[in-house]
């Protein structure tokens, strides 16, 4: 599967995120992995997928710098490939 910025995703329903002060951690409880979201803004995008048509459009409404998707994508693709994200 290939991550598509411009496909609307959303947190898979069996996944939990536990606020920490580096940002989360997300657990898994179908596949039992573990995951760190190491950046608070990465923590509240995640949270927002879906309510945006898009992670583009998610970008958007968290006004994150476009300087920063390039890293914020590749964590959300990261997540996907993992299950942690699903498209919605």
């Amino acid at each position: 599967m290939t991550f598509d910025a411009t496909t609307a995703y959303r947190l898979h329903d069996r996944v939990a995120l536990r606020p920490e002060p580096f940002g989360a951690l997300a657990y898994h409880y179908g596949n039992r992995r573990l995951n760190f979201l190491r950046a608070p803004e990465l923590v509240a995008l995640v949270e927002s997928l879906d309510g945006h048509d898009s992670v583009r459009a998610a970008f958007d409404a968290a006004e994150i710098d476009q300087r920063r998707w390039p890293s914020f994508e590749k964590a959300l693709a990261s997540l996907a490939a993992s299950d942690f994200l699903v498209t919605a």
